[in-house]
């Protein structure tokens, strides 16, 4: 029964692992690699490291999903910040090189 188990856990584990790398939004891997982490945890307490397995529900299905999803937040926030300064930006500019002084000032907006 004990080797079911453990083979029933490796290929949740497998599955997990195989789904968090077909994910393409960086949203629904973090949400994947929650689900990896618990496979894990799952995974060590059948092997009996109730230790480990408290150890990765702790970090593996929710501190580092968490911090994923912050940075994508705080990255999409960003881009979107930075989409308006460009748009409101470059309302006031002409955008030939003559006008800003010389070529390489033109280039580096």
């Amino acid at each position: 029964m004990n080797d079911v188990l453990i083979v029933l856990a490796l290929a949740l584990v497998a599955a997990a692992a195989t789904a968090a790398v077909l994910a393409r939004d960086p949203v629904r891997q973090s949400t994947v690699l929650a689900l990896l982490g618990l496979a894990l945890a799952l995974l060590f307490a059948v092997l009996q490291a109730p230790d480990v397995a408290l150890s990765q529900l702790a970090v593996g299905s929710v501190l580092t999903p968490l911090m994923m999803l912050l940075s994508v937040r705080k990255v999409r926030r960003k881009g979107r910040a930075d989409g308006r300064e460009r748009d409101t930006g470059s309302a006031g500019e002409t955008g030939s090189a003559g006008e800003t002084g010389s070529a390489g000032e033109g280039e580096r907006r």
